[in-house]
């Protein structure tokens, strides 16, 4: 079985600026975008029975996992 990171929805961003918030901004971006992928990979490696136990297609994995929702996914929500 496998799971998802809980972490995908919530920001990790510092607030304050400078060299060392722009810094971490970069490894929070880099990790997030890591984080986004395996998920993407994960959902993809699921049948298509699976997908549709969690209320998705095929072809809405990558929106459900970057928040680009559709109508008709958000109602699922």
């Amino acid at each position: 079985m496998t799971t998802i990171s809980q972490t995908a929805g919530r920001s990790l961003r510092p607030s304050s600026s400078g060299f060392f918030a722009t810094l971490a901004n970069a490894a929070y971006t880099l990790f997030d975008r890591l984080e986004r992928r395996s998920a993407v990979k994960t959902l993809n490696e699921l049948d298509d029975r699976a997908l549709r136990d969690i209320g998705i297609n095929r072809s809405q994995i990558e929106d459900a996992v970057y928040g680009q929702f559709k109508t008709e996914l958000s109602r699922y929500l």
